[in-house]
């Protein structure tokens, strides 16, 4: 009788690739509020607008100075004011240090006499009494002095507060980066609060924030390479950034941050998709189909000199149609790819015809796909950009195909 026919495959050596899906929204690495430090004031100018790049310390908006000048000039005035009192104080503690003196050398002439009994008790009573109100006065001089340079001290401090708020009436980029928005108007008066004056990108630096399934958390690392499809713009490459810490209870999804090549056409807020790629290596790989699993475990039927083989395997990762095989099955070997499971060892087979090629024309906006001269070609509408990856046509070489 005639033999049962079967497509066939040969198990390969090729590079597969374990991916994660992802999707989410572009948003900012870094956001920086640019708020006004000084409240009160009318904004005379606006110097950078949504789109600009701007370097730190980039002039962005500034404020009356007519107020704050005149408080600068008012606190210089009273510094001026405290360091005349501390040469007043210092003054003062040299006129109570002389009178100081003055009264103890008064003191021992009177002693001296009241000994002598040239003078009374009265006087040097007076004398003692003139001596203490001396010392005193020298005390008080020095805690004034104490004072007056506390006074400075405040004064100082008034000064350059003025000075600060008169700085702050040039409204400057705290870091270098791509303004995103603003809210300052021309003549409007900011107040301490409420919304920023700009937004800023900090550097710049747009990446994905993506929702990850939570089944597939254990299998993210940062550094991980990504492939990502950025509405309008296509693709984009990309390394994960940051794991997701938690998982939302309601979506089931985990956050991750992608950090994306540098591209001046990101922008807040489009939609992307994609994948990361958590693992990429060499291995022996068979058609998906080919592997059969069951209650007892995974098969695959090889076929050698015609007859079937039942192997039990151990299967790895499915990329593009292809599953990995980690034991069972050397790269070179003949296997079933399709209905492997209607035979059985022993059972004879005879190979499908498997000679036919494929040809793939890419003529934007169509891609045309020739399978054979008898066949008319097949043209399909390209709505994305395309992209080069691999394929594999059962019992032919490998190629290259546009996906």
């Amino acid at each position: 009788s005639e033999l049962p026919v079967v497509t066939l495959a040969t198990a390969q050596q090729d590079w597969i690739e374990a991916r994660v899906p992802v999707s989410g929204s572009l948003v900012a690495r870094q956001e920086v509020q640019v708020h006004a430090l000084v409240s009160g004031h009318e904004i005379t100018s606006i110097e950078a607008e949504v789109g600009d790049r701007v370097e730190a310390g980039q002039v962005l908006a500034r404020l009356s100075e007519d107020v704050l000048s005149a408080q600068l000039a008012q606190a210089e005035a009273e510094y001026q004011r405290a360091e005349a009192g501390v040469s007043q104080a210092e003054s003062q503690i040299a006129s109570t240090q002389a009178s100081l003196t003055q009264a103890v050398s008064a003191l021992e002439r009177t002693r001296s006499l009241r000994q002598s009994g040239n003078a009374s008790q009265a006087v040097l009573d007076q004398a003692v009494a003139t001596e203490a109100s001396a010392r005193a006065a020298a005390a008080s001089a020095s805690d004034g002095l104490g004072v007056a340079r506390a006074a400075v001290a405040q004064a100082d401090a008034a000064r350059r507060i003025a000075r600060l708020n008169l700085d702050h009436a040039r409204i400057t980029a705290p870091v270098g980066g791509l303004v995103v928005a603003r809210t300052a108007r021309l003549g409007a008066i900011p107040g301490g609060g409420g919304e920023p004056l700009f937004t800023l990108i900090a550097g710049g630096e747009v990446e994905l924030e993506a929702g990850v399934i939570e089944t597939a958390l254990s299998q993210l690392k940062p550094g991980d390479a990504a492939e990502i499809e950025v509405a309008g713009l296509g693709r984009v490459e990309g390394k994960l950034r940051l794991a997701p810490a938690a998982v939302d209870p309601v979506t089931r999804l985990g956050p991750a941050r992608i950090a994306l090549d540098p591209d001046p056409r990101l922008r807040t807020g489009l939609f992307a998709s994609g994948w990361i790629i958590t693992d990429r290596r060499q291995a022996v790989t068979v058609p998906a189909s080919a592997v059969l699993a069951d209650a007892t475990g995974e098969r695959v039927q090889v076929v050698k000199d015609g007859r079937i083989e039942t192997r039990e395997v151990r299967s790895g990762l499915i990329w593009q149609g292809w599953r990995e095989i980690l034991e069972g099955v050397a790269s070179g070997e003949t296997v079933v790819a399709r209905a492997g499971a209607f035979f059985r060892s022993g059972d004879q087979v005879r190979a499908a015809n498997q000679d036919w090629m494929m040809e793939v024309i890419i003529d934007s906006p169509i891609l045309v796909v020739v399978i054979d001269d008898s066949i008319p070609p097949i043209v399909v509408p390209l709505w994305g950009t395309p992209r080069l990856t691999r394929w594999r046509t059962l019992g032919a070489p490998s190629r290259s195909r546009i996906q």
